[in-house]
C-alpha cells in the first residue's frame, strides 16, 4: 500500500492558519475512518413499480459517537487531525512543535475537545499561546507514557510528560474523572497509543 506523507510544517503558521489547513490535511490521512453508530441508508434505486403504491418508511438516523480505526490505524497526530472535534488541540501542538514528539510513544492522551478550549477565557488562552514554555507544559499535561485503556486507569497518582502527575479518580457510576473532570469517550486507538476525550482542559496545579 501507498503510504500518503504529510508535510506538517505547514500548519506551524499563524493561528488563523490552523483551522482551514487541519481540515484540508484530513482526507488525505491513511486508514482512519469516522463510523456512524446509525445504519447506511439503502443505495438502491427505488423500484418504480412500487413507487407510487407503497410509501417510503420514514428514516431515523442515530447521531454520529463513535470513532473507529480500521486494521491501518493513524497514529495520534492523524486520528486528532482526522477526527474534527481536536482541531484546536491539534492546532496548539503544531504551534508547540510538538507533532513529532506524539508520533513516537506510545502514549495515553487526554485529548480536550473544541468545545472544551472554547470554555477558557479567551485572555486565559492568548497568556498560554504567547509562553512556548507553559503551552508546552499545558499540553504534554494531558500527555502519558504508554498505553492506559480505561480499565488500566486505577485512583491515585499518574505521572504526565509534563513531568506534573494528574490524579485519576472514579465517580460512583464507573465514570473515570481525570483531576475531577470526566472521560466522555474512552479508548480511541491509534497505531502508537490510546486517546481519552475531554469536555475539559487540563491545567497543572501551581
Amino acid at each position: 500500500m501507498m503510504r500518503t506523507v504529510i508535510d506538517m510544517t505547514s500548519i506551524r503558521h499563524t493561528r488563523r492558519a490552523v483551522r482551514p489547513l487541519v481540515a484540508a490535511l484530513a482526507p488525505a490521512l491513511v486508514g482512519f475512518a469516522l463510523v456512524s453508530c446509525s445504519s447506511d441508508l439503502s443505495d438502491a434505486a427505488p423500484d418504480p413499480t412500487t413507487a407510487s403504491t407503497a410509501p417510503a418508511a420514514p428514516t431515523t438516523v442515530a447521531p454520529t459517537t463513535t470513532v473507529a480505526v480500521t486494521a491501518a490505524q493513524a497514529d495520534i497526530v492523524g486520528t486528532a487531525l482526522t477526527a474534527g472535534a481536536f482541531t484546536e488541540l491539534a492546532g496548539l501542538v503544531a504551534d508547540a512543535g510538538l507533532i513529532e514528539t506524539l508520533r513516537g510513544g506510545p502514549f495515553t492522551v487526554f485529548a480536550p475537545t473544541d468545545a472544551a478550549f472554547a470554555k477558557l477565557p479567551a485572555s486565559a488562552l492568548h497568556d498560554v499561546q504567547d509562553d512556548p514554555e507553559l503551552l508546552a507544559t499545558v499540553l504534554t499535561y494531558h500527555v502519558v507514557a504508554g498505553t492506559l485503556h480505561a480499565a488500566d486507569l486505577v485512583d491515585g497518582k499518574l505521572d504526565t510528560v509534563a513531568g506534573v502527575p494528574l490524579t485519576i479518580s472514579h465517580a460512583a457510576d464507573g465514570t473515570v474523572l481525570v483531576d475531577g473532570h470526566p472521560i466522555t469517550a474512552a479508548d480511541i486507538d491509534a497505531s502508537n497509543g490510546v486517546i481519552h476525550v475531554m469536555s475539559d482542559v487540563l491545567l497543572p496545579a501551581g
